[in-house]
C-alpha cells in the first residue's frame, strides 16, 4: 500500500497523473496544432483527468487568475499582468461570401467591399475575442460594418452567411467547415489576422500535467 502511494506520488510529479483543466473558445479545436496535441496528449497520459471547458476569450480570464483554470486557448485580447502567454498560431482572417453572391468568385476582397454587405457578426455581450479583433480592423480603416444578425457562435454565422443572409468574418482554421452554398475568400489587407494565445496564470505554480500538455502542444507547432 505504501508502495502503491509512492508510485502514484511520483507519477503525479511526472505529469502521468492528476487533473489538468484547459478553457478553449470555440475555435480552437479547429486549430491542427490543437486537436493533434488533445489527442495525443490522451493517448500518451491516459491517467490524467483532461477536464476541457468551452468558454469565450473574456469568460476565461477570472477562472485563469483564480487557478481554477490551468491554462487556456483564446484569442488575442488584454491581459492583466497575472497572466503569461504563447502565440500558438497567427493566421489570416478569411470573408465568408454566399455561393451566388457577386464577389463569391473573385480571388480575394477588401473590408471596404465586406462592410457594404449586411454583415452577420457576433453578439457583442457575448464576449468572444473576435468581436473586438475583427471590429477593431475594420475601425483601423474607418469602416463600419452593417450588422444585420447578431448571433453567439461562429459555427452559426456560418450556417447563416450559407443561407444567404449577409456575408462575415472568421479565422482561416474556420474553412475545416466546407459547405456548398458558402466561399471562403481572401482578404486583401495583409493586417487582416489573428492570433489563437496559449494563456496560463504567473504566479500558480503549473502542474507537472500542465507542463507536459503545453510541450506536446509546442512540439506539434513546429
Amino acid at each position: 500500500m505504501v508502495d502503491d502511494a509512492a508510485a502514484r506520488a511520483e507519477r503525479l510529479h511526472q505529469g502521468e497523473a492528476g487533473e489538468l483543466r484547459i478553457g478553449f473558445t470555440s475555435s480552437a479545436p479547429f486549430i491542427r496544432a490543437v486537436s493533434d496535441t488533445l489527442s495525443l496528449f490522451r493517448r500518451d497520459y491516459p491517467d490524467v483527468h483532461l477536464q476541457t471547458r468551452e468558454m469565450n476569450t473574456r469568460e476565461q480570464i477570472a477562472p485563469l487568475i483564480e487557478g481554477t483554470l490551468d491554462m487556456g486557448l483564446l484569442r488575442n485580447t488584454a491581459l492583466p499582468e497575472t497572466l503569461e502567454h504563447a502565440v500558438i498560431v497567427h493566421e489570416p482572417l478569411m470573408a465568408m461570401i454566399p455561393h451566388d453572391h457577386p464577389l463569391a468568385n473573385n480571388p480575394s476582397v477588401t473590408l471596404a467591399e465586406l462592410a457594404k454587405e449586411p454583415f452577420v457578426f457576433f453578439d457583442p455581450h457575448v464576449g468572444t475575442g473576435l468581436y473586438d479583433d475583427i471590429l477593431g480592423l475594420m475601425r483601423r480603416y474607418n469602416l463600419t460594418p452593417v450588422i444585420t444578425q447578431e448571433v453567439g457562435e461562429a459555427m452559426t454565422i456560418i450556417g447563416l452567411v450559407s443561407a444567404g443572409l449577409g456575408v462575415s468574418i472568421l479565422p482561416a482554421s474556420f474553412k475545416r467547415v466546407q459547405l456548398n452554398e458558402m466561399r471562403w475568400v481572401p482578404i486583401a489587407e495583409e493586417d487582416a489576422v489573428s492570433e489563437m494565445w496559449l494563456v496560463w496564470p504567473k504566479h500558480h505554480e503549473q502542474s507537472p500535467a500542465a507542463r507536459n500538455f503545453r510541450i506536446h502542444l509546442l512540439n506539434a507547432l513546429r
